[in-house]
């Protein structure tokens, strides 16, 4: 690969380690495009190579907050056990074939922009509301089956969710999104069933960026303004659901163009008349 593509994913994994270390979630959801846009892996690949290296940087970034005890087990369980059967569905459903690969990239394309909303809303303060369990659950599963779908952590859904729906504040709710991030994405790539074996390799500057960034953002947080990072990374979030909408796009014509093309053929061969569209 050329040094071009292996340089912008040092950097790329150099800012998803900085989010995920200042936000506690969110900075995974931008692997996806910088492994297909960037890489120019198909999407069978970028979705377990970017499992993998979710699953890599939460458990990196988890010790903090471990030492400091900010991990609540009853909202995790709550929300985990969903998440997880969400994510072994949208796994077996990717592997059975039943989402293509334009749909794939339409699925990350919503999520990254309800993402940049998310981010965006007051999730700073501890939520005043009674705790909500069945919203808990339910929320857990569309994480699942993002997560199983698309290949994020879901972490920028999930922060949210403990916030407002199981009323944690905001350190606490990071440290558990960290740790169901991590279990999560490790459910989802045994579902799907691959390893990207030939992309591993890409992993290595992913790795080494996201540790370097994740060592810079635990110095630089307490002097960031939660809000900025917020603001900054919703933009991040825009580009990139952009990028990958872009792709679903150009992908998905691609296909039928195809489709259209061996039909085309198969009726030249038999010489019969082709069906008049309705």
């Amino acid at each position: 690969m050329a040094l071009s593509a292996l340089l912008l994913l040092g950097l790329g994994g150099g800012l998803i380690g900085f989010l995920l270390s200042v936000l506690g979630a969110g900075g995974s959801i931008l692997l996806l495009p910088l492994l297909v846009s960037g890489a120019a892996l198909p999407t069978r690949e970028a979705v377990p190579l970017s499992l993998l290296v979710v699953m890599l940087l939460a458990l990196a970034n988890l010790g903090p907050y471990v030492r400091r005890g900010q991990f609540a087990l009853r909202p995790a369980l709550i929300l985990g056990v969903p998440a997880l059967a969400g994510s072994w569905l949208g796994g077996n459903w990717v592997k059975a074939g039943l989402i293509a690969e334009s749909v794939q990239l339409g699925v990350f394309t919503a999520a990254a922009l309800v993402a940049s909303w998310l981010l965006t809303s007051n999730t700073s303060q501890t939520s005043t509301h009674k705790a909500r369990p069945g919203l808990l659950a339910i929320q857990g599963v569309l994480v699942g089956l993002l997560t199983g779908i698309a290949g994020v952590g879901g972490g920028f859904a999930i922060v949210p969710a403990l916030v407002l729906l199981a009323g944690l504040p905001m350190q606490l709710a990071s440290g558990t999104s960290l740790l169901l991030i991590a279990v999560n994405a490790l459910v989802a790539l045994g579902a799907l069933g691959h390893w990207p074996a030939q992309s591993l390799p890409l992993m290595l500057p992913l790795l080494a960026g996201g540790v370097l960034g994740a060592v810079v953002g635990q110095r630089l947080a307490p002097h960031l303004s939660d809000r900025r990072l917020r603001q900054g990374f919703s933009i991040l979030l825009i580009g990139s659901a952009l990028m990958s909408g872009l792709e679903a796009w150009k992908r998905q014509p691609t296909a039928e163009r195809n489709e259209q093309s061996q039909l085309h053929q198969s009726h030249e061969r038999t010489h019969l008349p082709l069906p008049t569209a309705q």
